[in-house]
């Protein structure tokens, strides 16, 4: 039976699991990563669905599924922000995590230990996150097919991930893994990075149909990051399911 779970890359993230929440941790790039990331889902949403309010729970009635959600950390900001959150990830330990902190933050968020292929719920969601994910399945083809499966006509997604080019060779393996160390030595696969118009193609395989294609880079004078108009690494793509 085909599936999207790489079970070493499972492993990779299990063995970390205990790290999510460490801001000073393994996972410090990805704090680091997180306030650009959620900005721009958050702008796009607003946008999309057309919400005019700004108040504290603006995400309320929205059905959202993290895909890959690890310890949380995109899920908790958007239970915060009342969206109806449902995070799936294949590892265990990791749900074990998320499931821990969200009760200790005060959060009403469903983990469920599941890949998108073998998941079922009552209702399709409004929105999936896909962030930093597709890198690391086994199938892709399978994967963003699963996606399709599971979202709402005209639901929105968020697919972020890394092109497969020179530069993020350089940054993304040599850079951030061998001489930065931001993270461990073997995180990515080069070769399983994909170009935004590769990724394009197979979302509109399945119905969906681009919004918007946005780098993210990282600025090291002011250590944080910033949107851009430049893909050649770090890209997400917002797309609508027909």
């Amino acid at each position: 039976m085909s599936t999207t779970i790489n079970k070493e890359e499972i492993q990779k993230f299990s063995d970390l699991a205990e790290e999510w929440w460490d801001v000073n941790g393994k996972f410090k790039p990805l704090h680091m990563f997180n306030p650009i990331r959620i900005e721009y889902i958050l702008e796009n949403i607003k946008k999309y669905f057309k919400i005019k309010k700004n108040k504290a729970n603006f995400l309320e009635d929205l059905n959202i599924l993290d895909i890959g959600c690890g310890g949380g950390l995109i899920s908790e900001p958007m239970a915060r922000l009342g969206a109806n959150v449902t995070g799936i990830d294949a590892s265990k330990k990791n749900i074990n995590v998320a499931q821990i902190h969200s009760k200790k933050s005060g959060l009403q968020i469903k983990y469920l230990n599941a890949s998108p292929e073998n998941f079922k719920d009552d209702f399709k969601f409004d929105i999936i996150l896909n962030l930093e994910i597709v890198e690391h399945v086994e199938d892709i083809n399978l994967y963003i097919k699963s996606c399709s499966k599971l979202l709402k006509k005209n639901g929105l997604m968020f697919t972020a991930t890394l092109n497969r080019t020179f530069i993020s060779y350089v940054k993304a393996i040599i850079g951030a893994e061998y001489v930065l160390r931001w993270l461990p030595i073997g995180t990515h696969d080069w070769n399983k990075f994909i170009k935004p118009e590769e990724l394009e193609s197979l979302l509109s395989k399945e119905e969906f149909s681009t919004i918007n294609v946005k780098g993210l880079k990282f600025n090291p004078f002011f250590n944080k990051w910033k949107k851009s108009n430049d893909l050649s690494v770090n890209y997400i793509i917002t797309s609508f399911k027909n």
